[in-house]
């Protein structure tokens, strides 16, 4: 089964063909970063503008990448939400357009479990962001797959999704393929988007996470000691006192060296994620834990997991945690049953589920 996927959720245009849930033959990702480093952040209306440019050339890379034509395809998907409306909107209308026009079903895909899906993705291609409407080849890139990228074992379930990105902080137990429960979430800002804010304060470029981990890295002195907030018995997140914390920090009369607030803030976010996911992984007795999301790639985070879960961790290569559309096909491969002809009406869905059941 060879599947034609496409996600526009945020600020990367990307399409990619997927064999079985699985296998991956091409993965490719426009970039829209250096659009949005003016404003420090994603303007939508720039976002959805910058899609549209980008979407057929990309979806074009992607089938020269997997060497397969339109008649090798079996289905089309596309992320229905949640995200930015106006990128939704571009995305998954234009799959639909495509599939249309090539008479293959239609399958609409929650990108949250996309990321999670992306831990079923074996031997991937690591697909190099590019500048926006500029899609190079991802084989050129598929020279990078390190040791992390090799074909992997089936993690076993039930499992407990970490979610961690710009929009998303989310605990899930995935019961089966297709159904979860959300067990919490983040009450106010996203992992990433504390990390984005804080980046800000320091004065480092959009997007933060990646010059925020290695300036934490540069830290010499690391004495500073950042708030974490554990919320009692609740599974969910809370990430803006300590962005407050920080902010305090930095306007203070004599602030440490921004290396230092810098691993301290990380090591916050590492220390409250990693210690609730393996709490909780234990709790619910699950067989294995799902790191996923943009955030996932962090290397510290990903040591804290690893270090505190009680059951073997799986964690998508660095590529496959950020925007992707290799893992919306992973996660529409679950959902065949789900397929509809393209002239369905169909809609997005910008906000993220907060309901228990099969999704």
């Amino acid at each position: 089964m060879r599947i034609l996927a496409v996600e526009s959720s945020c600020d990367e245009t990307a399409a990619a063909v997927v064999v079985d849930g699985r296998r991956l033959l091409s993965n490719v990702i426009a970039s829209q970063t250096a659009l949005h480093q003016a404003t420090g952040g994603v303007v939508p209306e720039v976002a959805a503008r910058a899609h549209l440019r980008a979407l057929v050339p990309v979806i074009r890379r992607a089938l020269a990448d997997a060497e397969c034509g339109w008649d090798d395809l079996d289905a089309i998907a596309a992320t229905a939400g949640p995200g930015l409306p106006g990128a939704l909107v571009v995305g998954l209308n234009g799959a639909r357009a495509v599939a249309y026009a090539r008479g293959l079903p239609f399958i609409p895909v929650d990108h949250i479990e996309g990321h999670v899906c992306a831990n079923w993705l074996s031997s991937p291609l690591a697909a190099r962001a590019i500048a926006s409407g500029d899609a190079t080849s991802s084989r050129a890139a598929a020279s990078t797959a390190s040791a992390a990228t090799r074909e992997m074992d089936e993690p076993p379930l039930p499992a407990l999704a970490l979610v961690v990105s710009g929009g998303h902080t989310e605990l899930l137990l995935m019961l089966e393929h297709d159904r979860f429960e959300r067990l919490g979430g983040t009450r106010d800002d996203a992992a990433g988007e504390a990390f984005d804010k804080v980046a800000r304060l320091l004065g480092l470029p959009y997007p933060g996470g990646p010059p925020l981990s290695r300036l934490a890295a540069q830290a010499t002195v690391r004495r500073l000691r950042l708030p974490r907030a554990w919320l009692g018995a609740s599974d969910d997140f809370s990430f803006s006192g300590l962005k407050t914390a920080v902010l305090h920090v930095v306007q203070s009369a004599a602030p440490p060296p921004a290396a230092e607030i810098a691993w301290a803030f990380e090591e916050s976010v590492a220390d409250v994620l990693s210690k609730k996911a393996a709490h909780v992984a234990a709790r619910e007795g699950v067989a294995c834990l799902l790191l996923a999301g943009g955030v996932a790639a962090n290397r510290r985070l990903r040591e804290r997991v690893i270090e505190r879960s009680p059951v073997p961790v799986f964690i998508p290569p660095p590529a496959l945690c950020t925007d992707n559309a290799a893992m919306i096909a992973a996660a529409a491969f679950r959902h065949l049953d789900a397929a509809v002809p393209a002239q369905t009406p169909l809609d997005i869905a910008p906000t993220a589920r907060r309901r228990v059941g099969r999704w």
